[in-house]
């Protein structure tokens, strides 16, 4: 039995390198605006758009964990994309994210949530 964690096309989006330790780097894919992070060495994907209101959060802060919106300040935590309260109620839509060769890949289908 093949485990969701492997199902589905990986799309190498990046350099490793080109996502500095504790930052954020902005991509389109098609109509995707998706967010990677370089969390402690750990590269994570979430979509990149706000979902209280229209605003790109790679446009906030990144602190550990936690990404803020810059319009009005919601938080997310970037490894599940979970909304943590204030004015955001729903969680990031989030992409297995891994690095292969110094590429940064994730796995558009399987999305969550």
């Amino acid at each position: 039995m093949t485990s969701t964690q492997d199902e589905g096309e990986w799309v190498a989006v990046i350099a490793a390198a080109d996502v500095p330790l504790g930052a954020m780097v902005p991509l389109e894919i098609g109509d995707l605006k998706i967010a990677i992070y370089n969390v402690d060495d750990i590269y994570l994907a979430t979509s990149n758009v706000c979902t209280h209101q229209f605003a790109l959060l790679t446009d906030g802060w990144l602190d550990g964990v936690m990404v803020e919106c810059p319009l009005h300040g919601g938080q997310f935590d970037v490894t599940d994309g979970k909304a943590q309260g204030g004015t955001v109620t729903c969680d990031l839509a989030t992409y297995p994210c891994r690095e292969v060769n110094g590429l940064v890949e994730i796995r558009l289908t399987g999305v969550s949530p």
